[in-house]
């Protein structure tokens, strides 16, 4: 056997880390269209119950810091992403934030509440239409956020799935009908498409140039929000008013 030195080289790219559902098929690939060529983004997984409910996505905040431990260590990140809408509303935008960090080099930490209430502000959107996969109670902490941080959300509908793993197949017609009619009752300045494995970020565009207003979704805001934490700000084509902003 031959043995080798080697010489150590400085890995001075920029770094985002993700923690994603068990159970989500689109966020990974969402974000991966988002980020920008050269900025290394890392990926890991907490575990998800099959059926989403208060109680389950309560429970995620047990396995929040295993999950985001499992990230590469070694470097920081300049931001972290937290991809579930429904449980960063359960269990608190703080405290996720607070269990990512005693476990992750970050200071910037991020969820899909915490960056809609940023991209309404950035947009200047203060009443909303929310499709949801869920049904209304799992969605009712979301509303409540919203609320308490000057977002109403009048208008609310909902595909009332309880299975994770079927959202993820809802087809686009389906969501394109149903922002349609929740569009056409008035009385928004903006739409939210809510949770992380509905695939949404494709029809967001269409959707915009024919009901002229912002359209946004967990995916989008999200990857915006951790760009933005980390300091990147150039616009993005392609996937809405919020990301060419």
């Amino acid at each position: 056997m031959t043995d080798f030195t080697y010489d150590l080289v400085t890995l001075d790219e920029m770094r985002l880390g993700l923690v994603v559902l068990q159970a989500d098929e689109s966020l990974e690939r969402d974000l991966r269209q988002l980020v920008p060529p050269g900025i290394n983004l890392l990926v890991s997984r907490v575990p998800s119950a099959t059926e989403v409910s208060q109680e389950t996505l309560a429970r995620m905040a047990h396995d929040l810091p295993a999950a985001a431990s499992l990230l590469p260590q070694m470097h920081p990140y300049a931001a972290v992403g937290y991809g579930c809408t429904s449980g960063a509303a359960v269990i608190g935008r703080d405290k996720v934030a607070d269990l990512i960090r005693s476990t992750t080099p970050t200071q910037n930490v991020t969820d899909p509440v915490t960056a809609l209430i940023a991209a309404t502000a950035a947009l200047g959107i203060n009443r909303l239409a929310i499709l949801s996969p869920y049904v209304a109670e799992v969605s009712a902490h979301l509303r409540r956020v919203l609320e308490h941080n000057g977002v109403a959300t009048p208008v609310f509908g909902s595909f009332n799935e309880a299975e994770e793993q079927r959202v993820v197949r809802i087809a686009p017609a389906s969501i394109i009908a149903a922002v349609v009619k929740l569009a056409a009752k008035g009385g928004v300045d903006g739409i939210f498409l809510s949770c992380t494995n509905l695939r949404t970020l494709d029809l967001i565009a269409p959707l915009e140039a024919r009901l002229g207003l912002p359209v946004l979704s967990s995916n989008q805001v999200i990857g915006w929000h951790m760009l933005r934490l980390a300091g990147v700000t150039e616009p993005l084509e392609g996937f809405g008013r919020l990301l060419r902003h």
